[in-house]
């Protein structure tokens, strides 16, 4: 089967407006071979993280490639709100783009200016990576490419009506690890605290009020709470962390230590 005769699986942007949860896979590692093996799992999308992650342009593009014809969707996070490296990290073949540190509505609407070619927006023409799987990139990119800022401070909450609110976001992603710390907590743990468990709500709550799918970087373990929550995009497995927890639990299972750790900590 050619790839034009594959059926395509339903886009981000599709899947939200059939009003469906998706659960995503997110990669700090520059692998191929992994995003490959990550995108054929069933994940609703696989995040290239180009901010945090170790992963430079270059990787970044063949990971792109590699989940894309693996059957997934490629969406970015890109290491800051700038038209340059928002329009060169689409033309290398993502799906979307998560934005960091989007904290007010002009920083919102800079996001959606960037991702939209004329006349909604102001990005160039040039996507070298994607034109061999979409012809007719520019009536895919309108339809499915999906706009993701980062709702993760506490000025981002303050202002969170008017960025939700910008004409043309599909999603916003909350960061909880950078949200905990500006309100005084710390990178993990925040939850059961008013001023963050609020701050969350408003986030679904506003969401709902202007169609906007509400996001959050979790795991798996937290999923139910989230979902609970009312998030409907939820990453719930990183690539370092899958790798960490699994081979640490397989070293202790076979040196005999069956306290989940013991030994395998003493043996690296």
């Amino acid at each position: 089967m050619t790839t034009d005769e594959r059926t395509p699986a339903m886009s981000l942007r599709q899947r939200w407006a059939d009003g469906q949860e998706t659960l995503g896979a997110w990669l700090t590692l520059a692998n191929t071979h992994s995003a490959e093996a990550v995108a054929s799992m069933g994940f609703a999308y696989v995040c290239v993280d180009t901010q945090h992650g170790l992963i430079d342009h270059a990787a970044a593009m063949g990971m792109a490639q590699a989940i894309d014809l693996a059957g997934g969707h490629p969406i970015a996070r890109v290491p800051w709100n700038e038209p340059g490296i928002i329009g060169r990290t689409l033309d290398a073949g993502f799906h979307g783009v998560v934005v960091p540190m989007v904290n007010d509505a002009d920083s919102a609407a800079a996001v959606v200016d960037a991702v939209r070619y004329a006349p909604v927006g102001s990005r160039s023409w040039g996507p070298n990576g994607s034109l061999l799987r979409n012809p007719d990139y520019r009536a895919w990119a309108t339809e499915n490419i999906a706009v993701i800022p980062m709702i993760e401070t506490v000025e981002a909450i303050e202002n969170l009506d008017e960025i939700v609110s910008t004409p043309g976001i599909d999603a916003v992603y909350v960061g909880p690890a950078d949200l905990g710390i500006t309100m005084g907590l710390g990178p993990t743990g925040s939850d059961g605290d008013e001023r963050f468990d609020n701050a969350l709500a408003a986030v679904v709550d506003t969401c709902r009020r202007h169609g906007v799918v509400p996001g959050i970087h979790a795991t798996a373990a937290m999923a139910p709470r989230r979902r609970e929550q009312g998030f409907r995009m939820i990453t719930v497995s990183n690539d370092l962390l899958a790798i960490k927890t699994t081979m640490t639990a397989d070293l202790a299972s076979a040196v005999g230590d069956n306290s989940g750790t013991g030994d395998a900590d003493r043996l690296y």
